[in-house]
């Protein structure tokens, strides 16, 4: 079996696949850099426990951080609980099995490089990926399925963050979709804003990122708060929760036999 982690910026995602690619568990942990291997391996092991899953069956494992200082605890804790080295997405000679067609491919982060292999694998292009994280995120994949590219803007968690640390009189605020645009009260007014706000940046980045590269492409959302913006975007084709997590098993399965 595979462990596959996905270490963002806020949360990490760990997933078990079984070697037939079926997920046999998937759990999260909030990011904190200076958490050791042993809490990760203490907390995980008693999942996989809880879940009727056999450690000692996890005989690889990958990762893909955004946080450089994550990555020795994560290595440390597929080596020492696992007994697993661990491929590392962005490493030189692992293989994505596509070209990353930018100014410095190294600067691309592992999480959008796992997404671009997975849509490709997924989706006939091209193709554009909309991730909505700690950042949220627009990627270009060609019909030969390169990265070409992409534009990242302040996350809906970041904005309301920046909103209520730079504005005394204006409190945190849930997110959700408002029953109305105009809104009769600060509160009420601040939804709108940051909802509909990033409803329309959406729509308007992506018609501009299509316009620009010339043909049309299909539109694929992923990340935490994909579901919500999938029901009230009408740029959105698609909603694949899992699109993250499935490009590190592809990742995986192309580099295999190359340890």
């Amino acid at each position: 079996m595979l462990l596959a982690i996905d270490s963002g910026n806020t949360n990490i995602v760990f997933a078990i696949f079984s070697g037939d690619g079926e997920v046999m568990g998937e759990w999260r942990s909030g990011t904190e850099s200076n958490r050791t291997a042993d809490e990760f391996g203490i907390w995980l092991t008693q999942l996989l426990t809880h879940h009727g899953v056999n450690k000692e069956d996890i005989t690889d494992a990958i990762i893909a951080t955004v946080v450089p200082d994550n990555l020795i605890h994560l290595k440390n804790l597929c080596r020492q609980y696992f007994n697993a080295n661990p491929a590392v997405v962005g490493d030189p000679g692992i293989n994505l099995g596509l070209e990353v067609q930018v100014d410095n491919p190294q600067e691309v982060g592992a999480d959008r490089l796992c997404n671009a292999v997975a849509a490709h694998h997924s989706y006939d292009g091209p193709l554009l990926i909309l991730d909505f994280g700690t950042a949220t995120t627009f990627d270009v994949i060609d019909g030969e399925g390169s990265y070409r590219g992409g534009v990242i803007y302040p996350g809906i968690n970041l904005s309301l963050e920046a909103l209520h640390l730079g504005a005394a009189q204006l409190p945190r605020v849930a997110i959700g979709k408002p029953d109305v645009v105009i809104g009769t009260g600060t509160i009420s007014a601040m939804r709108s804003g940051i909802f509909w706000g990033h409803v329309s940046m959406i729509e308007g980045m992506t018609t501009r990122i299509i316009d620009e590269f010339g043909t049309p492409m299909k539109v694929v959302a992923t990340g935490g708060l994909a579901e919500l913006f999938n029901n009230n975007c009408n740029a959105i084709d698609a909603y694949d929760p899992n699109l993250t997590l499935r490009g590190l098993l592809a990742i995986h399965n192309l580099n295999k036999h190359h340890d």
